[in-house]
């Protein structure tokens, strides 16, 4: 287990690394004001977390928490939703990721206001 863990760390530096090439690359190619890396780095995430979690459950932990959880980590959140909605858990679903947004929302609202006043 101890392998498991170094591993998991060297790939989420790795997948810390990767999001921020493809956030800056991005940025580059796109040339909006619009931050488009960050939308792209949490889809791709998910899609790839959800690959990894079915089609190589080993390799979930080094793989999602490790690499994926350094390249996004609102991947695992939105499999959460997903998992409640798969196993029937609708309401949960729909609260975990509807609230996830809103207090997400409301934190960065409070740190603008919070920001601003100083």
């Amino acid at each position: 287990m101890p392998l498991a863990f170094l591993l998991a760390s060297l790939c989420g530096g790795l997948g810390a690394a990767t999001r921020y090439l493809v956030d800056v690359g991005v940025a580059r190619l796109s040339g909006a004001r619009f931050p488009w890396g960050v939308p792209i780095i949490n889809i791709t995430g998910s899609f790839a977390l959800g690959l990894v979690v079915t089609a190589l459950p080993g390799a979930a932990f080094v793989l999602g928490a490790g690499f994926l959880g350094g390249y996004t980590t609102f991947s695992t959140a939105m499999l959460d939703a997903v998992s409640l909605w798969h196993e029937g858990r609708r309401a949960a679903s729909v609260a975990d990721a509807g609230g996830m947004l809103i207090a997400a929302l409301a934190a960065a609202g409070l740190g603008l206001i919070v920001g601003t006043t100083l």
